[in-house]
């Protein structure tokens, strides 16, 4: 740069050339090697700006860098060099604390010792020491290296005997011991296990002083001999075996130290191998002081003598300036500071040390080294005033928390601090720490490390900001990763020069890809004015020329605009920064050819383009003028201008003539450039003719290596007025939409989509959102889930199964996805999604207003159809939501997200399907009615009544839809909750229809074709009602509600509607009545054709109250009556028809449940809503009456006496003590057949805790639920067996046909995977007894427990595309792919969870 006051003129090329911003490396006194990057006075202008007779300082300095500002426009950043500094600086001379030295780190010692060596072998072979070893000064070959190799493995290092600064002086320890030893006497104390002895390392690092733990010698080795006897005879056995083992910890130190010293060799000679022999090396001719055999590592404050005096001054005052060098070390953790311990890069000369620059020892905070961080701040601080921002040389070496220490400080002075830096941690993650906690604005990426035009497209796509029609993102959307921003700059600084490595033809194509970045840009003066070598920062005593508006030749000291490729740089910024500030934000990069890339920079505001061409030459072409064979360019629009076309041209053909004063450009290259002119003005391309589809095809006439075009691009007017339909329909959905001209959109009256919504039932957004393929199939409309083809269906047919994929393909704006793929291909999914609803009267006005925008969709060019079809789908989705929630209750509206997300598991699963409907109800049904419709095939009017689905996809149709327990144990969450009362209502009386032999269906079957075969539905079902009554206003109501018997008696045939009525009351009683008289039945149509597998004796079906303790039981060994109801199906294992968990007897939660109803239903009676009281039943010909206060009171009397296991054992009320696996916990039955099960632990209890707390003891309930908690609580679900008992088997494979008859056909269902619905209930029964057991702190921390287990179910619903919970995991939470990806009780029951944290506040 020269002078200081020679600085404007030669910084007037950078303004010229339409930069805003110059970088300048470090401009502070340098020390000897006059590397830029070895500062010798971090305060003070470098005196070699100064002019004879002024000495100019950094405010002058700063004067120049404000004047660009102001008047140029132009900012300045600057380096900053915090890890080292040079060799000569006077304050480290002062302060040597400030470095790494032989004092303050003497881990390096032996390192130091080593170094010296090296380079008194250096010095040996100058001398010709070496000659009969073959080894000479001259002698600069292969052999050679081989010598040299062996003659340090051989000689030179073993000579140093590193490894004794490592290792024991095992007599000196010995007799230390052997002292100890006879003063203390033997040590009679136990072996202390897992403890051994270890080398414990010298601090200090001589010869001979590490150490050992003397008293854990003292314990391992001073025992007692039985063999001799006590004294020195016994000290001396103890000593030998002490003796023994330290000569084993000296051999193993001896072998480290060794493979250290082995890896120190192997890259002494890779480093030679590559000074020496390697192409791209420096090929050095001899061995010299400056070219050695290795890298000084350490400053050495002396003469060269010998090694012993080297050695010798490690222990003197001047070790303090024995200063270990900067470097870098390939590969190494960025994380990790090489020059602390336990690193050994010095001793295994790893480092590749720059000699002419000292590592600073900062410590981890001020007070550490409080001179060297007040220096550094300084320094920082001044650079900041000065400059408008810095650039961190060796970042990825900067130690964190000095980084953020100086980058705060200089925040202070500049707050618009830039800040840019260059890491080579060659990993994302680590770079984004550095960037995280420095604040980088810009990472330094070069597009010359590309080897081809490939990797150059690459470069510029992974750095050039949005894809073009990349997707329109939402105004609220959730973080997500993306790399850091980048400076990519056409070539740094410090690499070599560009027209050695590919050719010169290059540079303008190269520097015209990278303006089409949609990143920061940046260039040198070398490489604009091109200059045929590499100009470096240590050696190059050259100036550049200055800035003249003359024409002037290459013997001139200044240039102008036709020098190199500086008017193409010029216009290439100019077209840059326009881009930036007009938002052509997204970014398109095609490999045209091998050499030929195209980039589109794009505008999605106006939806115009830019496409610029550029023909690359990474090898000198050997025809530069021919253009070749080119494929044409299809350019979707209009082509407006021709911003620019350039190409370099060579006009003569003369010798490199290099100058001795001026840093010059090659002469003979011209930068040839047009700008701003008409397609038909073209010299390189000519218009072909008009495409299909608003698309115009240019062709390359004259196209050479080393050419560049850009073309300005509009749409047709169709298009744009297309477009402005799609953004006025959008505006309504909260994105900021505007015109062309850049005015707010607002939607039409008449085509709110918000308020076609707001008409529409629950049921019908059920059908807009979900329905899974076989829901959508089962309406005979010829629809099923859209498909992809070679990607399979969507899980849903509604705008969720698209949500699912479009959420994640937007947030990395992964266009290539085959659902854009499919999308650009053709019209199919908006057709799709538009035709479905149209077929359906309650979605038809929906479908319409979809019919209408894909219209104008369809219109627009295939590239931009992905990003305008999400924003649409997502926009409605999200207004659709948003109605859903407003039409439930207040605990829904305003609930958390959670709280939304499990609630719309009401959508999800409540839903009107043909093949699975309610049995109608009674036509004297008070008001609200049930809903009703026209059937298309017959014209008549049915009821239409919503159903719940168990689970989807798998219980969604037919009869495997409805099922009794499953729809009970969902109603409470998935409708009452979500104040959906009267699809509730209509449920609840549907199954009260089927009652028969006072049980409700398990498999509804549309009423006439239900199967009773379960013995907890009706509990179910009395437990969903009790819920009823109790949210919903006045729900106790329906206990007056007309049931119309599908089956008056147990034995009729199934009655049309209205035949037989009653109230609920009435169907409640009857239940009740049944179960105190005791039932027997052989089910009906009993055999394979109702279930293939189960054996005849499971048919029998018996259910009964136990009137001794009141306890209501039922089943047989060969059937199961609970939700535990896996019937064996394997003819290999042969376990086809045996139940996996019968659960006879009186199972718990039927016992909890059946506690809770009769509570209820007595208090329901002394209100005067319920008229009954008493049971009754026929014994012997007498009739027998129970109240039901007294059928509450036995169970409540022996619940605790027969299911509880106490803690400690009580053989007097154990009835079956061998039986008892845990303890702590409550039985899971009672009086089972097989008699073990019911001592096993599973998660069935915490139900009875729910439904009847009353029944437990707090401090026992507790105890239980702890162990639960303990042994069942898995990530996502509840475990369904101890995993300690012998019929666990924790994951579920439906298909498994081995011949383990545990496992096989998914025998295991519920022996151990791990099912979600339990949790709710295990969940709710820690929160209702934390506060009534004596623990203080049980509240706490059980709501920290429900925090954390919940979070997991959030981020499940969130993740996955059926937006529901599972049915199960398999264990520790793995996916299980058997499992309904979403099922209703799971959502229901954590959603009761929810509502119960709510109302207790």
């Amino acid at each position: 740069m020269g002078k200081l006051s020679e600085w404007e003129a030669r910084l007037q090329v950078a303004k010229e050339s339409g930069y805003n911003m110059i970088h300048f490396t470090p401009v502070q006194g340098l020390g000897k090697s006059n590397s830029a990057y070895s500062i010798k006075d971090q305060l003070k202008l470098n005196p070699v700006y100064q002019s004879k007779g002024r000495k100019e300082t950094l405010n002058d300095l700063g004067k120049i860098i404000q004047k660009m500002r102001n008047e140029w426009k132009i900012l300045s950043i600057c380096d900053i060099v915090l890890n080292h500094s040079a060799n000569e600086s006077p304050w480290l001379q002062a302060h040597p604390e400030c470095a790494y030295n032989l004092v303050n780190a003497p881990h390096l010692r032996p390192a130091y010792l080593l170094d010296r060596a090296l380079w008194h072998f250096t010095l040996e072979i100058i001398a010709g020491t070496w000659k009969a070893h073959g080894i000479t000064q001259n002698d600069i070959s292969r052999e050679q290296l081989q010598r040299v190799g062996a003659v340090l493995n051989d000689c030179v290092i073993p000579k140093l005997k590193i490894e004794e600064f490592y290792i024991l002086d095992v007599e000196k320890i010995v007799e230390e011991f052997r002292d100890k030893a006879l003063d203390q006497g033997p040590n009679l104390s136990l072996f202390p296990p897992g403890l051994n002895l270890e080398i414990v390392q010298d601090p200090q690092y001589r010869r001979l002083q590490c150490g050992i733990d003397m008293e854990l010698a003292l314990k391992l080795f001073n025992r007692e001999k039985n063999t001799v006897a006590q004294g020195e005879d016994r000290v001396v056995l103890c000593c030998a075996e002490l003796r023994t083992q330290l000569m084993l910890l000296n051999r193993r130190a001896r072998e480290v130290i060794d493979s250290h010293l082995k890896q120190a060799i192997t890259c002494i000679i890779a480093g030679l191998e590559y000074f020496w022999l390697q192409d791209g090396g420096p090929k050095w001719k001899r061995v010299t002081k400056e070219d050695s055999i290795s890298y000084q590592y350490f400053t050495h404050p002396g003469a060269d003598t010998c090694l012993a005096d080297d050695e010798a001054l490690m222990d003197s005052k001047k070790a303090a300036f024995v200063m270990a060098h900067n470097g870098w070390v390939m590969n190494d953790d960025a994380m990790k500071n090489f020059a602390e311990p336990p690193s050994m890069v010095y001793l295994r000369r790893e480092l590749i040390a720059w000699g002419d620059s000292v590592k600073l020892k900062y410590g981890q905070q001020p007070e550490d080294n409080p001179y060297l961080w007040k220096h550094m701040k300084e320094y920082v601080t001044e650079t900041a005033r000065i400059f408008h921002g810095v650039r961190l040389d060796n970042c990825h070496s900067t130690p964190i928390h000095v980084g953020e220490y100086v980058l705060d400080a200089a925040r202070k002075i500049q707050p618009d601090l830039y800040v840019v830096a260059e890491l080579f941690t060659c990993n994302e993650k680590t770079d984004n720490i550095f960037v995280n906690r420095f604040g980088i604005s810009s990472l330094i990426r070069e597009a010359m490390q590309a080897g081809d035009a490939h990797t150059l497209g690459a470069t510029v796509h992974r750095y050039g900001g949005e894809p073009v029609g990349a997707f329109i993102q939402p105004p609220a959307r959730p973080l997500t990763p993306c790399i850091a921003h980048a400076m990519l700059m056409d070539q740094t600084h410090d690499n070599p020069c560009p027209i050695k490595t590919r050719s010169v033809y290059d540079l303008l194509p190269n520097s015209a890809l990278v303006s089409m970045s949609c990143c920061a840009t940046g260039s040198t003066r070398g490489y604009d004015e091109l200059v045929p070598y590499h100009v470096d920062v240590v050696k190059e005593n050259r100036i550049f020329k200055s800035w003249s508006d003359a024409s002037v030749d290459f013997a001139c000291p200044s240039i102008g605009i036709k020098a190199g490729i500086i008017a193409g740089k010029k216009a290439l910024n100019k077209l840059h920064q326009g881009l930036g500030a007009q938002g052509y934000n997204q970014v398109y990069v095609d490999q045209v050819d091998t050499n030929i890339i195209s980039v589109t920079r794009h505008c999605y505001n106006t939806h115009k383009s830019v496409i610029l061409v550029a023909h690359t030459a990474f090898q000198m072409p050997k025809k530069a003028n021919e253009t070749g064979h080119i494929p044409p360019l299809c350019v979707p629009g209009i082509v407006d201008e021709i911003i620019l076309e350039a190409r370099l041209v060579q006009k003569a053909n003369g010798p490199v003539i290099e100058d001795k004063a001026f840093i010059a450009g090659l002469p003979d290259y011209v930068c040839e450039i047009r700008q701003h002119i008409q397609l038909k003005e073209s010299d390189m391309v000519e218009l072909s003719e008009e495409g299909e589809r608003n698309l115009q095809v240019v062709d390359f006439s004259s196209f050479t290596p080393g050419s560049v075009i850009a073309l300005k691009v509009s749409m047709n007017p169709s298009t744009t007025a297309a477009i402005l339909q799609l953004r006025t329909a959008l505006s309504q959905f909260g994105y900021r939409m505007r015109s062309y001209s850049g005015s707010r959109l607002t939607n039409k009256q008449g085509t709110d989509f918000r308020s076609i919504v707001q008409r529409m039932s629950l049921i019908d957004i059920n059908r807009v959102l979900y329905r899974c393929d076989a829901e959508e199939k089962d309406d005979g409309k010829a629809f099923g889930a859209y498909e992809i083809p070679d990607k399979g269906p969507f899980v849903y047919c509604g705008l969720q199964g698209f949500i699912s994929v479009l959420q994640d393909i937007r947030a990395t704006n992964d266009l290539g996805h085959p659902l854009c793929e499919n999308l650009r291909n053709g019209d199919w999914m908006p057709e799709y999604i538009a035709a479905r609803l149209l077929v359906h009267p309650g979605t038809k006005e929906l479908g319409k207003w979809f019919q209408q925008v894909f219209g104008f969709l369809q219109q627009i060019p295939r590239y931009l159809i992905p990003c305008y079809f999400d924003a649409i789908i997502y926009g409605a989705y999200t207004i659709i939501l948003e109605t859903i929630w407003s039409k439930m209750s207040e605990f829904v509206r305003t609930g958390s997200g959670f709280v939304k997300a499990l609630a719309l598991g009401s959508l999800q699963m409540c839903g009107q399907t043909k093949n699975a409907p309610l049995p109608a109800l009674s036509p004297n049904l008070l008001a609200p009615k049930p809903p009703c419709c026209i059937n298309a095939e017959t014209g008549r009017k049915e009821q239409a009544c919503a159903t719940l689905a168990a689970g989807l996809p798998h219980f969604s149709h037919g009869i495997m839809r409805s099922w009794g327990r499953d729809t009970f144990i969902a109603l409470p969450g998935l409708l009452l909750i979500p104040g959906r009362f009267q699809e509730a209502r209509y449920i609840i009386l549907a199954y009260a229809q089927c009652l028969r032999h006072g049980l409700i269906p398990n498999l509804l079957g549309g009423g006439t074709h239900a199967r009773f075969n379960c013995r907890d539905a009706v509990w179910w079902w009395l437990q969903c009602i009790q819920e009823y009554c109790r949210i919903v206003p006045n729900g106790h109501t329906i206990l007056k509600d007309l049931v119309s018997r599908l089956y008056p008696t147990d034995d009729s045939l199934a009655e049309e509607a209205g035949f037989c009525e009653q109230p609920l009351e009435d169907v409640i009683h009857e239940a009740l009545q049944k179960h105190y008289q005791g039932q027997q039945f052989t089910e009906r149509n009993a055999g394979h054709s109702i279930d293939e597998n189960m054996r005849w004796e499971g048919f029998e079906n018996c259910i009964g109250v136990d009137e001794t303790t009141g306890f209501v039981f039922g089943g047989n060994v060969h059937n199961c009556g609970t939700w535990m109801d896996k019937m064996g199906s394997s003819e290999v294992s042969g376990n086809r028809g045996k139940p996996a968990t019968p659960r006879d007897g009186s199972a718990v939660e039927l016992v909890g449940l059946s506690k809770s109803a009769l509570r209820w239903l007595i208090k329901m009676h002394e209100k005067g809503f319920y008229p009954y009281d008493t049971l009754n039943k026929v014994v012997d010909g007498k009739v027998q009456k129970m109240s039901y206060k007294k059928w509450d009171c036995l169970i409540q009397e022996n619940f605790e006496k027969h299911f509880w296991i106490s803690v400690t054992p009580n053989p007097k009320l154990e009835e079956a003590p061998q039986l008892i696996n845990k303890r702590g916990i409550y039985k899971d039955s009672y009086k089972a057949t097989l008699a073990w099960a019911d001592y096993q632990l599973r998660c069935n209890f915490p139900i009875a805790m729910v439904v009847a707390p009353e029944l437990f003891s707090p401090e026992n309930a507790w105890i239980a639920l702890n162990a639960a908690e303990k042994v069942l609580l898995g990530p996502l679900g509840m475990k369904t067996l101890d995993p300690s008992d012998w019929a666990y088997r924790g994951n579920y494979d439906n298909s498994n046909n081995s011949g383990d008859p545990s496992v096989a056909h998914g025998f295991n269902y519920h022996n151990g995977p791990e099912w979600v619905w339990p949790v709710g209930y295990f969940l709710r029964a820690m929160l209702h007894f934390a506060s009534r057991v004596s623990d203080a702190e049980a509240s706490s921390k059980t709501v920290a427990l429900l925090k954390s287990v919940l979070s997991i179910h959030y981020e499940e619903i969130q993740r996955s595309p059926w937006r529901g919970l599972p049915e199960l995991t398999n264990e520790k939470g793995a996916y299980c792919k058997d499992s309904s990806p979403t099922q209703a009780w799971s959502m229901s029951t954590i959603l009761e969870v929810m509502f119960d944290l709510h109302n207790k506040g």
